[in-house]
């Protein structure tokens, strides 16, 4: 029985509230100005390939086989690894780092290029880059790429696909010329951000060693624990089954130790309860999961969402009047919510036909043209006519 909401939407707003991304190495943030992010999907195509040691889901052991005899420096990145290669012995010409979960395996990648690489020779990527919306803007004092003491404007631009975000940062000009780029699976990409200050210290060590200033420290900075975010991350990771099948047991051992280091932004709190006892449903675990849930409510009680997933629980449990109140309460707070209309509709099938009978109809007024919701579709009109002939 599928009573949640697809988790793409949740996942593309996952990625909205984090919009900048892994890229700067020898080079300074000064200021910025955001736009709107761009699509996730297509235009992706590029002709310079930089995936060539390793891609990601790739596990540690085989990707270390095909670096024997690369001087490799293995460094802690949080409860995972990340593995340095410097530009002169890299099979790219950049500065790589590959970045390992604690599972060790390869959820992002980092490629700087300490001296630039023209894009004239790269005209399928700069087609790309041209069918882009940039997602950041700002000026960089560029000491290995410039001679000039002056700011010189830049772009980050994002694409990627179904589970993993590309970004690309390049020196604005004729030609264009690549600063660095970054590949990651989609909930790690907050990860390797100018907004973090582990990346910023980073940066920082870069610049000391080429001469440039210090970063202004302008714009907004991310201080969630790392750690949490890492864990949660895993979770989303497992849950969205990015690298393989799911495996909804390591996302709420994933989900349970973001907790347990702790959010200061009580969202980020109450949606790691909530993905917690999503995951321990799944995994049929079912009184731990309308805990979890009730929890993520006590942070932040009239969220639709929240009650959708209680009412979830509740159903599973044959507690059909909670469910029915969990999710009249979600409607209420989010009429036009389809995924808590129909389950709605599906639980007063145990009191009240008639209600039942609305509620479908009110869904299949929703959803009208919404092809994702085909099966769920099929399934309410089926019911009402059932529902009709008793």
């Amino acid at each position: 029985m599928s009573r949640h909401v697809p988790n793409g939407q949740q996942a593309g707003a996952f990625r909205t509230a984090v919009v900048v991304g892994a890229l700067l190495s020898a080079v300074w943030l000064v200021s910025a100005c955001e736009t709107p992010a761009p699509s996730k999907f297509p235009p992706s195509a590029s002709d310079l390939v930089l995936l060539k040691s390793a891609k990601l889901c790739d596990r540690k052991a085989p990707v270390l086989g095909r670096l024997a005899g690369v001087p490799v420096r293995h460094e802690v990145w949080g409860t995972g690894e990340e593995l340095r290669i410097p530009a002169d012995r890299s099979a790219t010409g950049a500065e790589e780092s590959l970045f390992f979960d604690q599972d060790d395996q390869l959820v992002g990648l980092l490629f700087v290029f300490p001296a630039g690489v023209s894009l004239k020779s790269y005209p399928v990527l700069r087609e790309t880059l041209a069918q882009l919306r940039p997602s950041l803007e700002f000026y960089l004092n560029i000491a290995p790429v410039s001679a000039r003491e002056s700011l010189d404007p830049s772009t980050l631009y994002e694409t990627g696909d179904a589970i993993s975000t590309v970004r690309y940062l390049v020196l604005n000009g004729d030609p264009l010329i690549l600063l660095a780029a970054s590949f990651s699976i989609d909930p790690y990409a907050k990860l390797i951000s100018p907004y973090r200050a582990e990346f910023l210290s980073r940066i920082e060590r870069s610049g000391k060693a080429s001469g440039s200033g210090k970063p202004s420290g302008k714009g907004s900075t991310d201080r969630e624990p790392f750690a949490a975010l890492q864990q949660f991350a895993r979770g989303e990771t497992a849950h969205f089954g990015s690298c393989g099948a799911k495996d909804e047991a390591r996302a709420a051992d994933a989900y349970g130790k973001a907790i347990m280091v702790g959010f200061s932004d009580k969202v980020w709190l109450a949606e790691a309860h909530h993905k917690l006892g999503l995951a321990l449903e799944r995994s049929g675990t079912l009184e731990p999961a309308r805990s979890a849930i009730q929890k993520a409510l006590t942070i932040r009680p009239n969220t639709a969402e929240f009650l959708n997933s209680l009412g979830s629980v509740y159903a599973r449990l044959g507690d059909h009047a909670q469910a029915v109140t969990a999710f009249e309460r979600a409607v209420t707070l989010r009429p036009n919510y389809p995924v808590a209309r129909f389950n709605l509709a599906e639980a007063y099938e145990q009191v009240n036909a008639k209600r039942a009978i609305a509620e479908y109809e009110t869904y299949l007024a929703l959803v009208e043209g919404v092809e994702e919701e085909q099966s769920r579709i099929v399934k309410a009109q089926e019911r009402v006519q059932q529902l009709k002939k008793r």
